[in-house]
């Protein structure tokens, strides 16, 4: 009985030699992965925070210019409402050299506008033409600046011309189709070409998407043209 007792207890300090030396040699690894990567692993935690506060400070000073450019914005539109083109033209100008993305079409947009308020034709169509001819132009409203500059140029610039700025929009699914399809009719018949306007009427005609006021208007066109 005595004998087993002893035998335990040594049983019990054994293992819990065995576990100290386990220990030790795990304090060992730890020790010698640390020498090893302490530094790099100090790095990657310095960095994530750093990455983490960065994105954050980003992040609060890009909606902060955001901000600025909005308020900048409707700013100049006040000034112009106002009928102080020049101050406005002169802010809308400053977002437009900002670089800031959508804030930087948007202005150039306004500028359009604001020179056709002003009666400056030319200038305009200047703008227009720098804007369709930027690839990196916002296409929604890029596709506007085409419908805006083939309507100014419509009296003035060849077939080609008009036909080239508007064959983008005339895809059946782009929004602007028919109203693209509407001024190249216009073309045709500015050029003494009823039969293709006739042909190009019945094509929106026959357009599922074509709203109810643009239906009458351009069967009253084919109504027209039929005649003819």
């Amino acid at each position: 009985m005595v004998r087993k007792k002893a035998q335990e207890q040594h049983n019990d300090l054994e293992d819990a030699f065995i576990r100290e030396i386990d220990e030790e040699l795990k304090n060992e690894k730890i020790k010698k992965l640390w020498d090893k990567y302490g530094l790099f692993i100090i790095l990657f935690v310095v960095v994530a925070v750093f990455s983490a506060v960065s994105f954050e400070t980003f992040q609060a000073w890009k909606d902060k210019r955001n901000q600025e450019m909005s308020d900048s914005f409707a700013y100049a539109l006040n000034l112009q409402n106002q009928g102080r083109f020049a101050e406005s033209q002169e802010v809308l100008t400053s977002i437009k050299n900002s670089n800031r993305g959508i804030y930087t079409n948007i202005a150039q947009m306004q500028i359009v506008n604001l020179l056709i308020e002003l009666k400056q034709f030319d200038k305009a169509i200047s703008e227009l033409e720098q804007i369709v001819a930027d690839e990196a132009f916002n296409p929604q409203m890029r596709d506007v600046a085409r419908l805006k500059l083939a309507s100014y140029k419509l009296n003035t610039a060849s077939a080609e011309e008009i036909n080239a700025l508007l064959a983008p929009l005339t895809d059946k699914q782009n929004v602007w189709n028919n109203t693209a399809k509407e001024l190249l009719a216009m073309r045709a018949l500015r050029d003494n070409d009823p039969a293709q306007a006739l042909n190009i009427y019945k094509d929106i005609s026959g357009n599922s998407k074509t709203t109810d006021t643009l239906q009458s208007r351009v069967q009253d066109m084919i109504n027209v043209l039929s005649q003819q």
